[in-house]
This record gives C-alpha cells, structure tokens and sequence, in this order.
C-alpha cells in the first residue's frame, strides 16, 4: 500500500516544525491534502488551529472526522484555503498504478503544466497553489529534485509567476524518512504578489554525513539558534524560465569568474565538447555473469576474448584502482552453442548459471545470443589507440566536494556506468590539462549550481558532460602556456606518486588562468 500511494509518513518533529512556520491566526482555514495517519492535523490541533481539513485516498489510515476519504487530485473544491501544508505522497510515473495516471491524464492542470517525467507529488504542488487564498502559505516537505530538473520548467514558471518562497529548508539526504534514500526539502511558499520579499532565506543542512542529531537539528532551526551544521545565506527570489541557483553570493561570483575565464575573447564560452568527443559505455545486460575472477584458468583463445574494465567504483580523481577482465565474444564469430562450449568452455561455465536471465535482458530489438553484449555503444571510439579520461555517469556529491575524472590507459574499457572523454587529435592542451580543468574546484562548483542534478546525483552522459564550460589555452601567451605545462607535469607526478600535497598545488595552478 506504501508503494501504491507514495506513503512515507512524517515524524512528528518534522509536522511541529513545519506548523511552526504558519504566520495566519489560529482562525485560518488550513487543509492537509494528503493526511495520512493524521500527524499534521494532530499538530495544528496542538497548535490552537481547528478551522481545518483533510484529505486521504486510503481509508485504513483515517482516525480523524474533520478527513474526507477522497482522492485530492480528483476532488472539485468550492472554497480557497488561507494555508496548505503536508507531505504530498511521493511516486514515479513509472510506479504509478493505472488508476491513478488515468486520474493525472484526466486533469486540465496536469496536462496544462505537468507530464509523464514528472512524479506525482508535482500534482499536489500545483493544485495546492491553486486553492490558496491570495497571501495564502504552502508549506510542503518534497524531495527537492523538482528545484532544477528539465521536465519541471512549467511548474517552475508556475510559481515563479504566481507567488514566492521566503525559505527552503535543504537536509541534502539526511534520513528524515525510514528506508528513503532521498534529498529532502521543506519550503514555505506564499501566493500573490511579492511586496517585500525580494529575497528568499536558505537554510542548508551540510554536515557531509548521512547521519545527525535531527531532534536537536529541528529545534535549533525552529528556536532560530547557532548551529555549525547550518548555513545560512539569501538569494534572490526565483523568476520564470530562468534556472533556479541556489548559491551563495562566494558561488555566484566564482561561477561569474569561471564562465568568463571560459570565454577569453569569445561572445559565450568554450564547451568541453568543443575539444574532446565524448561518450557513453557499453551494455552488457548483466554485468556480473560476464565478469572473470581467475583469467589464468582461461584457455588461450579464451584470453584473447577479454577486455579489461574500470568500473565506477574503481575511479578516483586522476587515477583508478583494479580492472576486472569481462568475457568479450563479438570478435570470436562463435556462432552457436555447441560451439561456445568447445572453444570457450570456461566462459560457458561462467555464463551458464545467468543463462535465463541473460536471454530476458532488454535487447534493443535484436536477437542477441546469451554469450554477447547487448549494446556496443561507441565501441569504436573506445578502440582508438589513445588515453582517455573516465567519469561515473552519475556521481554522488552529496558528502564530497570533488568530482572523479580519472585518466586510464589505451586498452581499457568502460560499461554502462562509465562516460568517456578523449581530446580530438588536434587538441592542443593535454589530457592531463584538461583532466585537472574536469577535477578542478571552478568546474565542481560549475556542476553542482548549473550541471544536470537530480537530488545529489551528478550526471555525466553525454549530454552533460558536453555543456561544461572549457577553460582553452592561449598557446601565443608564454605565461599561459608555462601554467598548462605545468599543471601537465604536476599530474603526471601526482597520479606516479599519489601524493595528495599535489592536488592543493594543481588547484593553484588552474586558479591562476581566472
């Protein structure tokens, strides 16, 4: 029932803080659109509010009269609301049961503003604007992806037209809800003209850990007390079909200086994809039933069948750990069965025990037998005799401040987990140069403001990666040019030596062309 209906109930600490937020006298009219065991409503009956609703679509949670067992979404309201506030249910497009995406495909808002890319929560957010009296407060708790994803352009604009935040609470992943591994928000938001609030308070949760003293976290935030885990700064108010940066003033400006650093005489910057091709690993269906733990056991012919992979887990800033040898027939002409098991009869044993799950894996609409990977995707650009320089396709940074762009030798492959980037043959600057351009903390800052992020998940397709601002070389400039050699010799040594001291001086080194 939780998976159906998006049900993640609120801690009690968390409904008191968000009920202290309301600045309407007790004689509002509130309504709790998603009700749930009832937590908020309990809440602002402790606060002194009666003049209260709410709505939930499961019966078996109900144990409050003032609560209509309807579904909000569906629900036509005759009255306008002075206040609004929960925890709308949370669910993919993907997790939807039927009857509630022909609910959602059903409703003029959801069709004016949202899409199938959006989760069902964006519904409860629009339609809650709707029903808010002018000068009316929305205080909602939402994973906070919707701040800066694509797919919720519309409903951004929707808010940014129609009203505006005074805070948002940011907890990053701290583990607010049980078994819910995702970045969290509270924000308060008004409706109506703005009049005075030109900016909106930031409240950001940033210990760089998962884990804290949250009963002592929400009452120094609700108490408005010193805490070293809390940063807070001001940002301007957000404004239709503009991104949404939530940075402080010291972010804005190293962007600002990054960007045009990126320029040079240019009339917009220089993007990575304009000096190296980029692209995206290999598919093999089912990674761990091609892997090889013992590649002495193999026969010869079996040797010459394998390519050695880094994995995601294996990166690390500049260098990489382990490769792991993977069975690799698509050059073999192995054309049946019969024939994998006299040639290769190691790799059959390995594959044998995935043999079902093999034949199930998604196929692109291509018979593609058991014993071969399933997408070569630009397999032939991984076959150029050069180095290259490896990334996680998604990359966590919620409790790190650097990025792991790796630099990996000619002979080795990435999956599906992995982006590449290669310099174009006619690339002046080095492989190492631009890596240190990739791991700097201009590009870090860069990605985590205006880079594709959903949550605190960086990511790093194609697409991405190929928007990163590229900071060129001037090859006529002798002081230019002594920095980018610089910084060349000084990873070389790094990723030789592994002495961390050298990551402080390349740092210094990239600074110097701002």
């Amino acid at each position: 029932m939780k998976k159906k209906y998006g049900q993640y109930m609120t801690p009690s600490i968390i409904a008191d803080f968000m009920c202290s937020l309301i600045e309407h006298d007790v004689k509002c009219r509130i309504l709790e659109p998603s009700s749930g065991e009832g937590v908020f409503l309990n809440t602002l009956e402790n606060y002194g509010f009666k003049n209260y609703i709410g709505y939930e679509i499961d019966d078996k949670l109900i144990n409050n009269n003032n609560v209509i067992n309807k579904s909000f979404i569906s629900e036509n309201f005759n009255e306008k609301f002075d206040v609004i506030i929960g925890n709308p249910p949370y669910i993919r497009w993907k997790n939807l049961k039927k009857e509630l995406k022909e609910e959602l495909e059903g409703n003029q808002l959801f069709n004016k503003y949202l899409n199938a890319l959006n989760d069902y929560s964006s519904m409860f957010i629009l339609k809650s604007v709707e029903l808010l009296n002018d000068g009316g407060e929305l205080i909602f708790i939402t994973p906070d992806y919707w701040i800066d994803t694509t797919h919720c352009q519309k409903l951004r604009n929707y808010l940014a037209n129609n009203g505006y935040f005074t805070d948002l609470f940011l907890f990053k992943e701290t583990p607010i809800f049980k078994d819910v591994n995702v970045s969290l928000q509270i924000f308060k938001y008004i409706k109506g003209k703005n009049k005075n609030n030109e900016n909106i308070n930031i409240h950001l949760y940033n210990s760089g850990k998962r884990t804290c003293d949250f009963e002592k976290l929400i009452q120094d935030l609700r108490n408005k007390r010193s805490n070293k885990m809390i940063t807070e700064y001001k940002i301007k108010q957000f404004r239709p079909n503009k991104k949404w940066t939530i940075a402080d003033d010291k972010d804005l400006n190293d962007i600002t200086l990054f960007e045009n650093g990126c320029k040079k005489n240019l009339l917009s910057y220089c993007t990575l994809d304009k000096v190296c091709k980029i692209g995206n690993g290999m598919v093999s269906g089912l990674d761990k039933a091609f892997q090889i733990k013992d590649f002495n056991s193999l026969n010869e012919f079996e040797k010459q069948n394998t390519i050695k992979v880094v994995k995601a887990k294996n990166l690390n800033p500049y260098y990489h750990d382990n490769f792991i040898y993977y069975i690799f027939l698509e050059n073999s002409n192995i054309k049946s069965e019969e024939e994998l098991i006299k040639k290769c009869p190691n790799f059959y044993n390995l594959l044998l025990p995935y043999k079902d799950k093999l034949l199930k894996r998604y196929s692109y609409n291509k018979n593609i037998d058991y014993w071969m990977w399933v997408f070569l995707r630009n397999y032939k650009l991984f076959l150029e005799n050069e180095n290259k320089i490896f990334v996680p396709c998604k990359e966590r940074i919620s409790n790190k401040n650097y990025h792991r762009f790796c630099i990996t030798n000619n002979y080795l492959f990435p999956t599906q987990d992995v982006s590449v980037v290669i310099p174009f043959p006619d690339t002046k600057e080095t492989i190492e140069y631009i890596t240190a351009h990739l791991n700097s903390s201009f590009v870090f800052n860069w990605i985590k403001h205006k880079g594709i992020v959903k949550g605190n998940i960086v990511e790093f397709s194609k697409a991405p990666l190929s928007s990163i601002p590229f900071r060129r070389i001037d090859f006529n400039n002798e002081k230019e040019v002594n920095i980018h050699n610089e910084i060349t010799k000084t990873v070389k040594m790094y990723i030789k030596t592994r002495n961390n001291d050298l990551l402080k001086i390349i740092d210094e080194l990239i600074k110097k062309l701002y």
